[in-house]
């Protein structure tokens, strides 16, 4: 005869020292928990609402330029470093972490048009309206030492934008041709022009850094191979772009900010149509930034407003927007993935959290656990109306509501005229053009 015993092991259910959890048992099987999925539901509704609630993006105001800025950097190996230009000529140097600027240099006549750190941090360059390019050290001057330049290459024409390579001593910059640079010479080592009055943004791909990309003002995006000795593409849309950035994460993916009010996605290897249109600006956009993840980035608009698109989907999933921020013309994602910077006209720098409901300092284990079981659970229930509609909502200034609503009436009718033409005509005569092809003109190999 067989007996069956009960048999625990104390280890599994009795604390070590006061202060442990009590370990409880859990039974997993859905037919002894009937009520769990309504109990999730509403976890999710409460954590969809709270999470709004939360929502309180805004950092700090980096306050000190004496005219809008116009462009800024991320230090290479710094997290907590950021450089920024402005309209007077000065160049500022900020520590996030304290909030302060900790050096000013007065480095051009004119405008600062652009600048960048140099791959290890060292030093780091700027180009602006006085057509000189300017090497600088990182560090402060010693005591007694001046404020002076590293190296200064005067150039024949105004030099519009400037970026350097991820592992070498050379950088490129843009004007009316794009030039390559080494660090030891005075003169260009190889220069791009594709019958182009100028250009107005050059960067270099993270990830394949022999790859180039460019705007340019008659409205196309110029892409170079620097092993190669003429330019490789050229693709031309309606209106011109202003600015580009590569995805740190796909080599060949792209995505430009538009003077249309959108931003476009392509892949290089393929520019007959975009892969992605990211339309919810409502007025020119003048700037862009992945996160160092790839997933998401982040654009700046005339319109007085930033907004974080997920790289595949067609709406911004966060606009930020204060009552005293101005046209914004530069923004950044800082390279932890946490902050946002945004430059804008009136003279500040404004720090955001990318999340904007994400809590600031160091989390406890049980904190985080139950920050990761909330993302869960809304992204289990994302597409329920309530929740949907909660997460979705945002407050935003009336005049931007009017523009959008105005913008979204524009497109209907114009989609209701193709309709109505189409259906009036002989078959086949009206040939069906999708929207992604409507804003490209041609591509040029």
């Amino acid at each position: 005869m067989k007996v069956k015993v009960l048999s625990r092991n104390p280890d599994d259910y009795v604390r070590e020292t006061t202060r442990d959890i009590q370990r409880v048992p859990r039974n997993y099987d859905p037919t002894l928990h009937p009520f769990e999925v309504p109990r999730e539901y509403t976890r999710a509704l409460n954590a969809t609402k709270l999470e709004r609630v939360f929502a309180k993006p805004f950092v700090a105001s980096l306050d000190g330029h004496r005219d809008g800025v116009n462009c800024m950097a991320k230090h290479s190996k710094s997290l907590s470093t950021v450089l920024s230009g402005a309209c007077d000529g000065e160049v500022k140097l900020w520590n996030l972490a304290k909030r302060e600027c900790i050096r000013t240099i007065q480095a051009h006549e004119g405008f600062v048009r652009g600048i960048c750190s140099r791959f290890c941090g060292t030093s780091f360059f700027t180009v602006g309206d006085d057509k000189t390019i300017k090497q600088w050290k990182m560090e402060l001057p010693g005591y007694g030492e001046k404020e002076e330049p590293i190296n200064t290459i005067l150039g024949k024409a105004v030099f519009t934008g400037i970026d350097h390579h991820q592992s070498e001593s050379t950088f490129v910059t843009c004007g009316q041709t794009v030039d390559i640079w080494d660090e030891q010479r005075s003169s260009p080592i190889r220069s791009f022009s594709w019958g182009v009055d100028s250009f107005s943004c050059v960067r270099y791909n993270p990830v394949e850094t022999e790859l180039l990309a460019s705007c340019a003002s008659d409205r196309s995006i110029v892409l170079y191979d620097m092993r190669e000795s003429t330019p490789l593409k050229k693709v031309v849309m309606q209106l011109r772009s202003n600015t580009l950035c590569w995805n740190p994460m796909e080599a060949y993916v792209f995505t430009c900010s538009n003077e249309d009010y959108n931003l476009y996605t392509y892949d290089m290897r393929n520019l007959t149509a975009p892969v992605t249109i990211h339309m919810d600006h409502v007025s020119a956009v003048l700037d862009i930034d992945y996160s160092p993840t790839g997933r998401e980035f982040v654009s700046a608009s005339f319109d007085k407003t930033i907004r974080i698109f997920p790289k595949d989907s067609g709406h911004s999933r966060e606009v930020y927007h204060t009552k005293r921020m101005q046209h914004v013309i530069c923004v950044k994602w800082s390279a932890d993935n946490k902050y946002i910077l945004s430059g804008s006209d009136e003279m500040n720098i404004r720090l955001w959290k990318a999340s904007a409901s994400e809590k600031l300092g160091v989390l406890s284990p049980r904190e985080r656990a139950a920050a990761n079981y909330n993302e869960k659970l809304k992204e289990k229930f994302q597409h329920h109306p309530q929740i949907r509609r909660i997460a979705r909502h945002r407050h935003l200034p009336r005049d931007i509501y009017k523009q959008r609503r105005e913008l979204r009436e524009m497109r209907e009718a114009r989609r209701r005229k193709e309709q109505n033409v189409r259906k009036h005509s002989k078959p086949g005569s009206v040939p069906v053009v999708t929207e992604k092809e409507k804003h490209i003109v041609t591509v040029v190999e």
